[in-house]
């Protein structure tokens, strides 16, 4: 038998679909853009088996709701170009659309993967991507002195990447699905260390919620625990980030409130917090000149150059308003922004009907998946970006699809090959 024979025989559709699993869960905090790559070559490579026939489309309810909300808000991005006259202007603008295009096509891939399998590569690649993530922290911070970065290249993404990361250990911890509770715990205490060195304060929000969501979930897990047992351990990983991140917590605290006392005493805009405030009230105005449409991609960049120049004697310019939803504002008004809360609410809605009716570990895994990815991604947008960079985009594909799968999604098999019932996803 020949090596390639061989390696063909091992590289099994499933087994493909594991090494990839695996890459993209452990690549955005330590591999940082390496995670686009890997999922829109493996959406390309998607498309391919699906034209030769070699995969089938998984048109359940669950990818059709989410595939309608995402596609409604690529719609309403094009759209505001089109009314806007700018549509040749906004082309080069929507090559980051195609990664939130491919969602129904990676979805039909991915579901040939059996749930088990699925969800205890997402518990382990996280816990490995948060030691990693770790690891590169403390290198970036106290070695090179700068915010840990991760991969990414940013604090911001690194930060938000890590929080999932960190969650999916802590929601595999308390699931059961994989063994070893202490090491995923330990595991998500890197991460929760990794994103205190990235000094990113709006990720700190989220990432205490998102624990909090996880515990509420889980919480029968506890009704034959000892509580005070549970409250020590948790009260204990507090402090241990707390002791560890002090430095980094009063350095960035002290920045939050320098610049706070700046732009309210001298409207100083020059600070991470004045030049935030003075694109929220540029967006602001941009929005209130057009509620419906928006004014496109490109104007709305240009939009915001003019604001500064005019409303703050400032050269400054930026990609997005540093609020994830006042951004879908200004694209693409109020049917963007609509379009946008709808991919969450779908998510949120599809993630809670499974917590209240299903006693399956699995299905509430993905659920709490679904719900964690909503929780980072909302918060986080707040004062950042919610889509339209390409670790935050193919990341959230990569949750939204697994999260969604886990959930409530049905398993298929590969063209000439039958499933068990049981991995249907199909109850009887």
């Amino acid at each position: 038998m020949s090596p390639f024979t061989s390696l063909r025989r091992h590289l099994t559709p499933t087994q493909i679909n594991t090494y990839f699993s695996i890459l993209c869960f452990f690549s955005p905090p330590v591999l940082g853009s390496a995670v686009s790559f890997v999922f829109n070559g493996g959406a390309v490579w998607s498309v391919f088996l699906l034209a030769l026939k070699r995969r089938q489309f998984n048109f359940d309810r669950p990818m059709l709701a989410m595939t309608a909300a995402i596609y409604a808000y690529c719609a309403a991005m094009v759209l505001a170009s089109i009314v806007n006259g700018a549509l040749g202007a906004d082309l080069k603008y929507f090559l980051p659309l195609i990664v939130l295009l491919f969602f129904p096509i990676s979805y039909s891939t991915w579901s040939i993967t059996d749930k088990i399998t699925l969800a205890r590569i997402a518990v382990l690649a996280s816990a490995a991507a948060c030691c990693g993530a770790l690891a590169i922290a403390v290198v970036q911070y106290h070695w090179i002195g700068t915010r840990a970065e991760g991969g990414a290249g940013n604090a911001i993404p690194f930060a938000t990447v890590t929080c999932l990361a960190a969650m999916m250990c802590l929601a595999g911890a308390l699931s059961g699905i994989v063994k070893g509770w202490k090491f995923l715990a330990a595991a998500a205490l890197a991460g929760a260390v990794a994103i205190v060195y990235s000094g990113s304060r709006i990720i700190w929000v989220a990432l205490p919620i998102a624990a909090i969501a996880i515990l509420l979930i889980n919480r029968r897990r506890f009704a034959g625990a000892n509580l005070t047992r549970v409250l020590v351990i948790a009260g204990a990983a507090c402090l241990v980030v707390a002791a560890i991140g002090f430095p980094v917590i009063m350095d960035r605290t002290d920045f939050l409130f320098s610049d706070w006392d700046a732009l309210t005493t001298k409207g100083d805009h020059t600070t991470a917090i004045g030049l935030r405030v003075a694109m929220w009230e540029i967006g602001a105005k941009a929005f209130h000149e057009a509620p419906i449409f928006g004014h496109g991609i490109s104007a709305s960049r240009a939009l915001m150059k003019q604001g500064f120049h005019d409303q703050f004697g400032m050269d400054q310019g930026f990609s997005h308003f540093h609020n994830g939803f006042l951004t879908a504002l200004v694209e693409a008004g109020l049917l963007g922004a609509l379009a946008l809360a709808a991919i969450f609410a779908v998510a949120a809605w599809n993630a809670a009907r499974v917590v209240r009716l299903s006693a399956d570990p699995v299905e509430r895994f993905g659920a709490t998946m679904l719900i964690v990815t909503v929780i980072t991604y909302i918060i986080g947008g707040m004062t950042g970006i919610i889509v339209g960079h390409d670790i935050f985009d193919s990341t959230l594909m990569v949750f939204l699809i697994c999260g969604t799968y886990l959930a409530s999604g049905r398993t298929v098999a590969p063209i000439g090959r039958s499933v068990p019932a049981v991995l249907s996803g199909q109850r009887p």
